[in-house]
């Protein structure tokens, strides 16, 4: 039988972890262990218990350290395949069956399915039927295959909160890249990285996991200062940044503006701000279209939507590059 390391990290979040646990526990393959990235400063206690051994390493810094964590638990992990959720993703009964049953044969990254959970899903407990009933996809993700597995020939796709590889492909291939410090843009550069060393990156019908609600904002404003540094990391490593959407809808807010010399800070984010991106209790995931359709409202002119489209793509790849002198 194929051995499986499951990975997560976290920070926080005792509930959902304990949840995540459970939800490996119940596995119709069950993994030989779970890996958790731990980026505070003591270790999780009273945790489920398991019929596999659980450990714990310590990865800290002033900010996360969500690269480094990532790197510290595959190179930990024994398993022939590793598979990675974060710690809000409940894996289903038939996640790491799902997996094998497409990843057999095969080389490369492979992304499972997500399903995102409404507020309070989980307090009656694990019922995974019923979470299959009530969980919805997420509206600017595409969706699985209808069987099997599919290229995703898009590097930027990759999301690094439900994937797998085995772990003869983790070792031979490319890292995340720890200069990538706080929130944002470690996942586009890993995709990249993929890309250009040839590695192919699908999508598989399976896999599933569901996500568990908590209020999160998007595009993430709290976030400010790390995307902006973390899209310069990516600029010095491919000519170009990255996370433009989330750059566009800051500069819609008067956050930011592009200049010749890079990205300058205009003011600070405000509680309007935050109240704005913030995901609401009735919405099942956050989702920046939202608040960029909404920015866009309140600036509405007589264009045709065909234009306004055009002049969103033009103001977004804009972003890419310093402005011109």
């Amino acid at each position: 039988m194929t051995t499986v390391s499951a990975l997560t990290i976290a920070s926080g979040r005792e509930a959902h972890l304990r949840n995540v646990i459970r939800g490996f526990q119940a596995q119709t393959h069950p993994p030989v262990e779970l890996i958790i990235g731990v980026m505070q400063d003591s270790d999780y206690t009273d945790l489920p218990a398991t019929d596999f051994p659980i450990r714990q390493i310590r990865i800290t810094g002033p900010e996360l350290r969500l690269a480094a964590a990532r790197n510290a638990v595959a190179d930990a992990a024994t398993g022939e395949v590793l598979v990675f959720v974060d710690v809000d993703c409940m894996p289903d009964p038939d996640f790491i069956a799902g997996y094998l049953a497409c990843m057999e044969g095969q080389t490369g990254l492979f992304m499972g399915e997500v399903l995102y959970l409404p507020e309070g899903a989980t307090q009656g407990g694990l019922d995974f039927d019923r979470f299959a009933e009530t969980a919805v996809r997420h509206s600017d993700r595409q969706g699985p295959p209808a069987a099997g597995l599919e290229a995703c020939p898009d590097y930027r796709c990759f999301w690094s909160l439900n994937f797998a590889l085995h772990r003869a492909d983790w070792q031979a291939g490319p890292r995340f890249d720890e200069r990538f410090t706080g929130y944002g843009g470690e996942d586009t550069d890993f995709g990249r990285a993929l890309s250009d060393a040839g590695i192919p990156i699908w999508w598989i019908k399976g896999g599933r996991v569901y996500h568990q609600y908590h209020p999160h904002c998007m595009p993430p404003v709290h976030h400010l200062h790390s995307v902006l540094r973390n899209t310069e990391v990516f600029a010095s490593k491919w000519g170009h940044r990255t996370m433009e959407h989330w750059l566009y809808a800051f500069q819609l807010m008067g956050l930011i503006r592009n200049t010749p010399s890079g990205l300058e800070v205009l003011r600070e984010p405000d509680s309007a701000d935050i109240a704005l991106c913030a995901q609401e209790g009735h919405m099942p995931y956050a989702n920046s279209r939202r608040v960029i359709d909404h920015l866009h409202q309140v600036q509405a002119d007589r264009r045709s939507a065909p234009d306004r489209l055009a002049e969103l793509r033009r103001a977004q790849d804009s972003l890419l590059m310093p402005a011109a002198g």
